[in-house]
């Protein structure tokens, strides 16, 4: 499973690409608002960071024709290349802009899912990834969990050229049982992210290895 950060906060995304196998860049509405700048603005500071990384940028038009035009407008602007994914969600205008996008050269992500039936719907559209949101399934007693499952093994029994991106985290244990069932991407806060690559036991083997090296590595380098 690969890493994704869900964060348009730059002085996060500049921490995490500096020691994190980070693969790329997940935005919506929600998380540009956060970061109190708009989206012309904050775009230009991620892809410099990113590099060659993956970058998903949320559309927000209605209309399948609009979310076409959207999403090239953005490639166009920033010279975006096959790093470059339009999310889309899983409306019926956007089932229909998902065929259409893909005709057009731009790959798709589609979001906000909810059932294992809407990613399958997503893939034989031509989606490149579905994003299942797992704690919000979580948090209407469902099971986010059980649903990424159904969708991986849809995915590959069908044989199908899609991956699974699974979204919406609010816990390390959330991301440990999306990986456990196969999900082929998780796009994860910088909080969750720090608290994953982290262990109180491992800091203390650290300050052990120090306390035992003292007077004995005497090797310049």
């Amino acid at each position: 499973m690969i890493y994704l950060a869900d964060t348009a906060n730059i002085e996060e995304l500049k921490k995490l690409f500096y020691y994190f196998p980070i693969a790329g860049v997940t935005t919506n509405p929600t998380i540009i608002s956060q970061s109190n700048r708009r989206l012309s603005e904050i775009l230009p500071d991620i892809i410099e960071i990113i590099g060659d990384k993956m970058l998903h940028v949320q559309m927000i038009s209605d209309m399948a024709v609009d979310m076409v035009r959207e999403a090239k407008a953005y490639k166009a602007k920033y010279s975006l290349g096959d790093n470059y994914f339009a999310k889309i969600p899983v409306s019926k205008e956007g089932f229909k802009a998902m065929p259409m996008l893909k005709d057009a050269g731009i790959n798709v992500t589609a979001t906000a899912i909810f059932t294992q039936q809407q990613a399958l719907v997503a893939a034989r559209a031509g989606a490149d990834w579905v994003a299942p949101y797992v704690n919000r399934l979580d948090n209407i007693s469902s099971h986010g969990i059980e649903v990424v499952k159904h969708i991986v093994e849809n995915i590959e029994h069908f044989k199908l050229n899609t991956k699974v991106l699974a979204a919406s985290f609010k816990t390390v244990d959330q991301v440990h049982r999306v990986s456990m069932v196969g999900s082929h991407a998780a796009t994860i806060s910088f909080e969750i992210i720090e608290m994953l690559r982290s262990h109180p036991m491992t800091d203390m083997s650290l300050d052990w290895f120090k306390r035992d090296a003292a007077d004995l590595y005497d090797i310049e380098f």
